[in-house]
């Protein structure tokens, strides 16, 4: 069914196939035919930051960027959600177009720059949702600076972030590591990244003692790191003791797509041609926390075996996007199962 949804939806451009995808799917859930896509849930439970996860296989962040379609997301098998990423005001992202399908690579090119309805919205749209509440759903959700913000005053806004998503989220993502926002990726090296880090440290400490309910934070990170820089890295989050690293984000990298129609386009590159380089840093970190800190892999996680490797490499839980795209719900499944199976 899938196969024959997706060839429908690829004839429309990326972003208007992305909302009418979703909103189909929301429509399927509220009329109770989710099993039309997807199997059940597969049972491997797993405990990564203090959490008791279903299964090791998430959705990673961007694809339901205010939280509009938990509930029928959470029907397809997904042992957890990650919405956003979310800025403390809404903003609208770059000009369109700005999403591109590569299709013969299994690959998504985006420069949306971070377009969402701000963070109280988001919040209203998981108040009452049943993914968490009635059932053991593990809801994380990703927050970024808004655009106008500058990057020395970032922090401000991940603080602000913090605030307001702590009581509904069972766990933090800041996002330093887009490509999309100009000057982000700076937060991730050298003195910017302790600063950065040790006010989130002592934000989460504070709302930890505030509400007597301790959330874990992680940081997401970008592909486009060399050896030396993933070192620093690794010293840097053990040193500020942070709950997990999410490895990776999108990538500069157009080596394994030159000469396809739309890889020169601006933004980040995902999906299948990424899976490598995101599986390297993945290990190269492990090696550097000395696998004192989990890592959530992703990137380029298409089938089984890219998904193991993530494993193979380090990773204590995976999350897929792009993979989701092209093969839909069954890659949720397969993925869950042959980790259970492996682990």
């Amino acid at each position: 069914m899938y196969s024959l949804l997706r060839s429908i939806l690829f004839l429309m451009d990326g972003e208007t196939s992305h909302h009418l995808s979703l909103n189909s799917l929301n429509t399927l859930h509220k009329l109770k035919l989710s099993d039309l896509m997807a199997k059940p849930q597969v049972q491997d439970p797993v405990e990564v930051m203090g959490i008791e996860f279903p299964n090791r296989v998430g959705l990673a962040a961007g694809l339901d960027k205010n939280g509009e379609y938990v509930d029928a997301l959470s029907q397809l098998g997904f042992g957890f959600i990650e919405v956003g990423t979310v800025t403390p005001r809404a903003q609208e992202g770059n000009p369109k177009p700005r999403l591109f399908r590569i299709k013969q690579a299994e690959a998504i090119i985006n420069r949306m720059g971070f377009n969402n309805d701000g963070v109280d919205k988001l919040l209203e749209n998981v108040s009452n949702i049943d993914f968490g509440r009635k059932n053991k759903g593990i809801l994380g959700i990703n927050i970024g600076k808004n655009f106008d913000t500058p990057v020395e005053k970032a922090v401000n806004d991940y603080l602000i972030g913090m605030e307001r998503i702590y009581n509904r989220a069972d766990y933090m993502v800041v996002n330093i590591s887009s490509p999309n926002t100009p000057g982000l990726r700076d937060l991730q090296f050298g003195e910017n990244l302790k600063v950065l880090l040790e006010h989130l440290k002592k934000k989460q400490q504070s709302l930890h003692q505030e509400h007597q309910v301790y959330k874990p934070l992680a940081i997401k990170i970008a592909p486009d790191l060399d050896a030396n820089d993933i070192e620093d890295l690794g010293k840097t989050f053990k040193q500020f003791e942070l709950d997990a690293i999410i490895a990776t984000n999108t990538t500069f990298d157009r080596s394994k797509v030159e000469d396809m129609k739309f890889a020169d386009e601006q933004g980040g590159l995902s999906g299948k041609p990424l899976a490598d380089k995101s599986t390297q840093v993945i290990q190269q970190l492990v090696q550097a926390m000395d696998n004192q800190i989990p890592v959530i892999g992703v990137g380029g996680i298409t089938d089984t075996q890219s998904a193991k490797d993530k494993i193979d490499a380090g990773a204590a839980l995976v999350q897929i996007y792009s993979g989701f795209v092209y093969h839909g719900p069954k890659l949720i499944y397969q993925v869950a199962k042959a980790l259970k199976e492996a682990c």
